[in-house]
């Protein structure tokens, strides 16, 4: 008996946390919703043709040693501070004699940080739920002696608990999940922009095969779910 007293403790003692972080999950996760709205709105003129004719200007200021006026004109069609660092890079280290391994590793430290973004919103798609399902069966025990000692008030105050922290986590697991659905493949579109402006501005032709944009095997794809792992 004294391993089953003890998990009931630990399970009892977790109530109020569980509680707090599927409320904070919550929050986070309609937080995360507005700085995607945001994201967006800043991405609204986005075209291939005004891509495309900044990095026609950037790779003619270029040819006549402009920097300044090359970094400018990929700044108009850089729609976050890391991409717009990113293509400030290629710029700089373009005349660098091993510029073709320095800007690879720009590229990839820019997808890492895109990947990294999208974890916090891939967290709450599984944590949500589990939240839920913990705030769901952490009540129950309560409910059920309640309802062997005849307390109906107890019951249905735990039972509403229980209900209501389900709803909360997987409400949290569903704006997640199309947060991160949505934020994949606007991060998926600036990394290929930035691999076309890597592509054409690269200081010998040659290796501009190194920098074409590839997306189907970018690894941006998020593989989440709402079901079990």
């Amino acid at each position: 008996m004294q391993i089953e007293e003890f998990l009931f403790s630990v399970s009892d003692a977790l109530r109020w946390p569980v509680l707090v972080l599927a409320l904070v999950a919550l929050g986070w996760s309609v937080i995360e919703v507005g700085i995607l709205v945001a994201e967006i709105w800043r991405r609204r003129w986005r075209s291939i043709g005004s891509l495309e004719n900044a990095v026609d200007q950037a790779e003619a200021d270029l040819a006549h040693g402009d920097q300044i006026g090359a970094i400018s004109a990929l700044a108009s069609v850089a729609w976050s501070r890391p991409m717009r660092e990113t293509m400030e890079a290629i710029v700089v280290l373009r005349p660098s004699p091993d510029a073709e391994n320095r800007i690879a590793k720009r590229l990839a430290d820019y997808d890492y940080n895109s990947l990294r973004r999208l974890e916090r919103t891939r967290i709450l798609v599984r944590m949500g739920p589990a939240l839920g399902l913990m705030g769901t069966l952490i009540p129950l025990s309560p409910a059920l002696a309640g309802l062997a000692d005849g307390n109906v008030t107890e019951l249905t105050d735990n039972l509403r608990v229980a209900f209501g922290v389900t709803v909360a986590g997987l409400l949290t697991g569903a704006i997640a999940f199309g947060v991160s659905l949505i934020r994949d493949r606007i991060y998926a579109q600036d990394f290929s922009d930035v691999e076309f402006a890597a592509a054409n501005l690269a200081p010998d032709k040659h290796l501009a095969a190194q920098y074409a944009p590839a997306t189907m095997e970018h690894g941006h794809s998020t593989q989440v779910s709402m079901g079990n792992p």
